[in-house]
């Protein structure tokens, strides 16, 4: 496919040279975990800017997702210059992995108390200025770095209508204008009911028969109960879907656009979100390019900056649909941030994974693989230990690389056979 863009890869390896010139007018910090609604969050998300987290309170994504995991995964790779904001602080021993492998000193790590971080936030004049993943209730509108507003309504699955690219065909409905009972559906399964401003996933519906139809409506009603839904949009299926990739690029304050990586998705069959692989050379991002351009216009005119990911279904006449736009760092964005530091080694292929768990401590882990460390085959973004019926394990979110696929699935296997990891299968 020719286009007439021509975008460069970005040439660094972490988000301080990602953002470097955008926030050189003032003093900028990353809060690196997204809001919460459940009971232990401390500034719930609960007032304006909805996020769906969890239907009720079992099922609310956990505290060591929102603000351990996931914050570390991305600290992993923060680099020196931007400050990142986190409520609870990594394992030194992932802090002395990190700075041996990914050279960065992590003497900018922000340590807040949770129950206290968002007003000290506030109050403080250290920081100017906050990029976030979504907008806060409580943090004030002036701090973020893009206007809470904006960053909402972009982050909004509704919004896609309005940005000019090839798109599922889909119908929106605002809960406070319309009864769920009255909206109108398709006739035919399958298709998609999404709320507006889910979470990794949660929120979306695939509907292929009555059965799935109540259990959406259920948890629908639920989330209505809770008063944390205003917007969902009913969507068209894609069929014969062949490819799912995650395209990132980094857009700056003054329009110029970086590109940093294609990724093809792993999803479970319920459709959430696991991981990624990746192909440095393979994936020609020129295909791409106009979808790229339309999106990048639509967030200058909104005065949005930064990392922005949208993903795309491929079908088998190879038809391209876009099916979301994350107008925030993405899950596998530590991933195509490697690509320099792995192309240098030979590695041409890599995947993410946020679903590694193995048997034994941190300390174990860092002895028994360090040949695999210290190669990059495998690469430890975040670390947490836990404690189940008895037996000791580490939840990793990891990156494996290797020159070819087969190499990585023989790493996988490796590492199933060492230290009875416990992964998705390799897709």
């Amino acid at each position: 496919m020719n286009s007439k863009y021509n975008f460069d890869y970005f040439q660094g390896s972490c988000f301080s040279d990602l953002f470097a010139e955008d926030i050189s007018d003032g003093n900028y910090a990353f809060i690196l975990n997204y809001p919460a609604t459940a009971s232990w969050a401390t500034y719930p998300n609960t007032k304006k800017y909805f996020i769906q987290d969890g239907s009720s309170e079992a099922t609310k994504t956990s505290y060591d997702k929102i603000f351990q995991k996931e914050p570390w995964k991305n600290l992993a790779v923060l680099g020196n210059a931007i400050p990142g904001i986190v409520t609870s602080p990594p394992p030194q021993l992932l802090v002395n992995y990190w700075r041996e492998h990914f050279g960065f000193n992590y003497d900018n790590i922000e340590v807040i108390p949770r129950s206290q971080y968002l007003d000290e936030l506030n109050y403080s004049d250290r920081f100017h200025k906050l990029i976030t993943l979504f907008p806060f209730d409580h943090l004030k509108k002036e701090k973020h770095a893009v206007h809470p507003d904006t960053h909402y309504h972009l982050l909004n699955k509704a919004t896609l209508a309005e940005i000019g690219v090839p798109h599922p065909q889909y119908e929106t409905y605002h809960l406070d204008q319309v009864n769920l009972a009255d909206i109108h559906l398709p006739e035919q399964f399958p298709y998609l009911i999404k709320t507006s401003h889910g979470l990794s996933g949660e929120g979306t519906y695939i509907i292929n028969n009555p059965s799935d139809l109540n259990y959406c409506c259920e948890e629908l009603r639920k989330y209505l109960n809770i008063k944390l839904l205003n917007t969902i949009i009913v969507s068209e299926y894609i069929n014969n879907v062949v490819q799912n990739y995650c395209v990132q690029f980094y857009l700056s304050k003054t329009g110029d656009i970086k590109l940093i990586g294609t990724t093809k998705q792993l999803v479970t069959s319920e459709g959430n979100y696991i991981g990624g692989i990746i192909h440095y050379r393979e994936i020609e991002m020129n295909r791409f390019s106009e979808m790229i351009a339309a999106i990048s216009q639509y967030a200058l005119q909104h005065q949005y900056f930064g990392v922005i990911g949208f993903d795309v279904l491929e079908d088998k006449e190879g038809n391209l649909y876009v099916i979301d736009v994350n107008f925030r760092v993405n899950g596998s964005t530590p991933l195509c941030l490697q690509r320099h530091t792995l192309l240098n080694l030979g590695k041409e292929v890599a995947k993410y994974s946020s679903n590694y768990r193995i048997l034994g401590s941190l300390e174990s882990i860092l002895v028994n693989l360090k040949a695999e460390l210290d190669s990059k085959d495998v690469i430890i973004l975040s670390a947490l230990e836990k404690s189940e019926s008895g037996k000791n394990y580490t939840e990793i979110y990891g990156i494996i690389s290797g020159t070819t696929i087969a190499e990585i699935q023989q790493t996988e296997h490796k590492l199933s056979c060492l230290l009875n990891v416990n992964s998705w299968e390799f897709v």
